[in-house]
């Protein structure tokens, strides 16, 4: 679609701006947000647009699904103490363990204060929400500009940039830029996936809304809506009585299995799915709490499992939290063979886990139904650029639930972790991109270009199967490492492995690229804290930066849910027991003292950054572990040195 010269003629009213950028993001959900801050960090200039007044899509407090990856959940969990690391890493773990200390209450409003925050102060980016983007001037196969409306202000903004990244779930962006797509499911023949259907068609994953409700001291009454439907225990057998994967029934949450609408346009239909939604999340409430008792019998004679008559409803949500519209055709499409057999892809940007989740697109219609079949993906796989870049617009790029995929593959790649982790992949490469003068249409051809966005990926705490770090102007890779103490398998050495987690055990990474070993110095818990760590040249070196990784416990979940039992399976509301709190950096001067140029008390994070205002020529550095945020004993993963702040 072509831009038109001037505001349309209904909306006359509209100011116009033209707004230049390196990188244009549309849609601020998780994907989104890690692409715009990832290019941002990167050294790109970015736009973020975003068609609602929050960020976070599905996460945000307008819809309030939690943010699930490859580690899993219910029967399909992985992750084990310095075995398998399944987390993702990266923005989105700094999100995620913000959000853990600063968000204790477990508020979504405070969620989407966090994304705001830092997308506000990130100095690159500039965000503008209430924003939609709605046409694209395409010339020679590239998209020239796109056009963004804000009706709130009675504005709209031509913007220019080299690229451009759809995050926007339904794909406007693209499909305003005539990019092709897929929709609906594919049958077994078309990429010979024993998942798909015999025959093609046009139905898709449904949406949900989800509701919170509030015990009080007293009891609380619900009247039912007239439009509202009705539900038998019968019509919920396999749903609200059956306590899907090890969640149990819960009022304080909602219910993602109430789920209705993958027979229709979810894009188009998406006021009606949302009014036929409501009918169905308060027709399940109403048969909570005013359903006969003998209708919800539980296991022993007078027990109710679901007894509510204190509970009250808190909030209803109104926007649908949508699972399933477009999905783009890249350089690639990812199948069910690619995510079941971990293939390994040379322009892999980021990794994905979670299960082959199909849902029935009638969803509560279909009683006699199971509300998801998850299909277990036996090891983290790749996600390759490929598949996030058009194949027919050369500077059109995806991130989140419309990457190309077949509707099975998509099933895996569909959750917001792992969207998350391709935002950032494909952020930072776009950044690069813009920075070497390659259209995103020819990135994965240029090895050594995909190379320095693998190793960029890798220095901002992002994992890729198989991949580690080979910067050559890193210092560290070259010092004699030694330690005040350290545990056998964890030797102090370790923090130069290049790798920052393990991934050798049960459901991690594929055998032949998991790289055993914890990949992290661990002191001796008997000798106690202070512990300390050194670096050593045989000559002075010029340094100006010093990065370290920390373990962060990514073996278990961590998110913010407002599900009581899911999170009590996290160390939630306080930081991770793993984390070194209070260190000191310190240098060896010419004189044969250390100095202490560096202390930090109470952190939290992963990663952190130390850039000194000059550069330091020392012969050596050490780190000094004075506390952790629990355990007994320092564990870093990853020290990274660099001269001249490079």
């Amino acid at each position: 679609m072509s831009l038109p010269d001037t505001p349309l003629p209904n909306s006359p009213v509209l100011k116009t701006t033209e707004l230049h950028t390196d990188i244009l993001v549309a849609g601020g959900g998780p994907a989104g947000v890690c692409a715009a801050l990832a290019a941002a960090r990167t050294g790109a200039k970015v736009i973020l647009c975003q068609d609602r007044p929050v960020l976070g899509g599905n996460a945000s407090s307008e819809i309030r699904m939690h943010i699930v990856g490859a580690n899993g959940t219910g029967g399909s969990e992985r992750g084990e103490e310095l075995v398998t690391e399944a987390r993702e890493g990266g923005i989105i773990e700094e999100i995620r363990l913000e959000n853990s200390v600063r968000n204790p209450q477990r508020s979504s409003s405070m969620f989407d204060l966090i994304l705001y925050d830092k997308c506000r102060t990130e100095p690159n980016l500039k965000l503008m929400l209430n924003t939609t983007i709605v046409a694209a001037d395409v010339e020679d196969g590239k998209i020239v500009a796109a056009r963004g409306v804000r009706h709130s202000t009675e504005d709209e903004f031509i913007i220019r940039a080299n690229t451009y990244i759809d995050c926007t779930g339904d794909g406007r962006l693209g499909v305003e830029a005539g990019a092709p797509f897929m929709e609906g499911r594919e049958d077994k023949a078309a990429y010979g996936e024993k998942l798909a259907q015999q025959t093609a068609d046009n139905l898709r994953l449904g949406s949900t809304i989800l509701i919170q409700a509030r015990k009080h001291d007293r009891p609380m009454p619900y009247q039912t809506p007239s439009w509202v439907r009705s539900f038998s225990k019968e019509e919920l057998k396999l749903r609200l009585y059956a306590t899907p994967g090890d969640e149990e029934p819960t009022h304080e949450y909602g219910y993602w299995w109430a789920e209705w609408g993958g027979t229709h346009d979810t894009i188009r239909d998406n006021e009606v799915i949302r009014d036929e939604l409501l009918a169905v999340t308060l027709g399940i409430w109403d048969h909570i709490k005013n359903g006969p008792p003998e209708t919800r019998t539980g296991t022993e004679p007078g027990s109710d499992p679901f007894e509510a008559s204190h509970w009250a409803l808190e909030w209803c949500g109104f926007v649908p939290g949508k699972r399933e519209s477009r999905r783009f055709i890249g350089q690639h499409v990812l199948t069910e063979h690619d995510i079941l057999n971990s293939v390994p892809f040379s322009d892999a940007i980021a990794f994905g886990g979670w299960s082959l989740d199909l849902h029935p697109p009638e969803g509560v219609d279909v009683a006699e139904e199971e509300p998801c079949v998850q299909h277990e993906v036996p090891h983290l796989y790749d996600i390759p650029l490929r598949a996030c870049v058009s194949k027919t617009i050369s500077n059109l790029m995806f991130a989140g639930r419309n990457i190309s995929a077949t509707h099975v593959g998509f099933a895996s790649t569909r959750v917001m972790a792992t969207c998350a982790v391709i935002g950032q992949g494909v952020g930072t490469a776009a950044a690069i991109g813009v920075q070497t003068g390659i259209s995103p249409g020819g990135i994965s051809s240029d090895l050594k270009l995909v190379h320095q966005i693998q190793q960029q990926l890798l220095r901002d705490g992002c994992y890729l199967i198989g991949v580690t770090n080979e910067d050559s102007e890193d210092l560290a890779r070259t010092a004699t490492v030694t330690s005040s103490s350290e545990q056998e398998g964890c030797e102090a050495f370790l923090v130069v492995s290049g790798q920052t987690r393990a991934v050798f055990g049960k459901r991690g990474a594929p055998v032949d690229r998991a790289r055993s070993g914890v990949h992290r110095w661990m002191s001796d818990p008997t000798d106690g804290l202070p512990a300390w760590i050194q670096l050593e040249w045989s000559e002075p070196v010029e340094m100006q930066r010093i990065e370290l990784t920390f373990d962060t416990g990514m073996h278990r979940h961590l998110t913010l849910s407002l599900h009581d039992g899911y999170t009590s399976k996290m160390q939630w509301g306080v930081p991770q027991p793993e984390t070194v709190a209070d260190y000191e950096i310190e240098l060896f001067d010419q004189e044969s003292n250390w100095q202490t140029i560096e202390k930090v008390s109470g952190n939290f994070l992963r990663q952190r950054k130390h850039i000194f205002g000059d550069p330091q020529i020392k012969s050596a550095v050490r780190v000094r572990v004075l506390s952790t945020q629990g355990i007994e004993q320092a564990r870093i993963c990853e020290i990274r040195i660099y001269s001249l702040n490079k």
